[in-house]
């Protein structure tokens, strides 16, 4: 007698049963759109982004203990420009030295230098002094420097008016429009200072400021010289003109020649303008006059802080035979 319901003796239907159609079709579906490279993990470009990730993420951690975490202040790196620093007497603030450095005469020097100017001297390990200094090229040495102390730009004008005697000399100072190179900027403070010029003002923004590279640029001359800072440079110089100044601007295309510029021994606003731009519009209307530095015309213009140099020594010497 034949056994009924013995495993394995139902046979089974081949093909497709009921129901197995939505199954077949989603299996034929796509997975959807390839992932980014940076979002797949056994990518090259995911390790990548994950090492800037972690980079960034160092840039940001707190102080260790040698006091060598991130700093907002300006910072001067590599030997050779620690060194020109401070012989130039950028004000220093820290010396951050690399624990274990290979000594040579320029960081000899450097540490006498510090040590003479009294500057703490702190050492600090490769990975910290890369971190403090966003990777840049240290050599092992990095110099941090305090942010400049601006004067206000009306209180500035105000008080060379103020004290102005009998005399003395009219008071002269210099309006950089919109100059974004900081050595620009340290070169004309530097034109300031042998041109006995009374100061710098600079606009609030769209400006390079008084940065460790404009320190050297002006040789010192930085600490003689006051910087001054205008939330509306038009607004000064309508300031300026209501004290008394007289505000010329400086563009090739000028009205007036510098060798003929009768106001020279006035009290004066010497604009200049943006290395590529000039004058900005406003500015220009502002002005009692435009005047322009004779040059041979095969060249069109001459670099701002030349040009400041140029007019600076023509106005001291109109002053000097007044």
């Amino acid at each position: 007698m034949a056994q009924k319901n013995r495993p394995g003796a139902t046979r089974k239907k081949k093909g497709p049963v009921v129901g197995s159609g939505g199954q077949r079709r989603k299996g034929l579906e796509g997975r959807g759109p390839t992932p980014k490279a940076e979002d797949r993990v056994y990518h090259k470009a995911y390790k990548a982004k994950q090492a800037v990730a972690r980079k960034q993420q160092n840039l940001h951690r707190r102080p260790s203990r040698t006091g060598a975490g991130p700093i907002k202040e300006d910072l001067v790196t590599g030997r050779n420009a620690v060194l020109e620093a401070l012989r130039a007497g950028v004000p220093a603030k820290t010396l951050f030295v690399a624990t274990k450095i290979e000594m040579d005469d320029r960081v000899k020097d450097i540490l006498q230098l510090c040590a003479e100017a009294q500057v703490p001297t702190l050492e600090a390990s490769r990975g910290e002094l890369d971190r403090l200094s966003a990777d840049a090229i240290h050599q092992g040495v990095v110099l941090q420097v305090p942010p400049y102390d601006y004067q206000d730009a009306d209180e500035l004008a105000a008080s060379l008016m103020a004290d102005r005697g009998e005399d003395s000399r009219p008071p002269l100072l210099i309006a950089a429009d919109g100059i974004t190179d900081p050595r620009n900027l340290g070169a004309i403070i530097r034109s300031v200072s042998a041109f006995a010029g009374d100061g710098v003002i600079l606009p609030e923004r769209r400006s390079a400021g008084v940065t460790a590279t404009a320190w050297k640029t002006s040789s010192g001359a930085a600490a003689r010289v006051p910087v001054a800072k205008a939330t509306n440079l038009t607004r000064t110089l309508e300031n300026c003109k209501k004290q008394g100044y007289f505000v010329v601007g400086l563009d090739g295309g000028g009205d007036v020649d510098l060798p003929q510029l009768e106001l020279a021994t006035e009290p004066l606003v010497v604009v200049v303008g943006s290395e590529g731009k000039g004058l900005s519009r406003l500015v220009t209307e502002h002005c009692d006059a435009i005047v322009s530095i004779p040059i041979e015309s095969a060249m069109e213009s001459l670099n701002a802080s030349m040009a400041v140099g140029i007019t600076l020594y023509e106005i001291a010497r109109r002053r000097a035979s007044a």
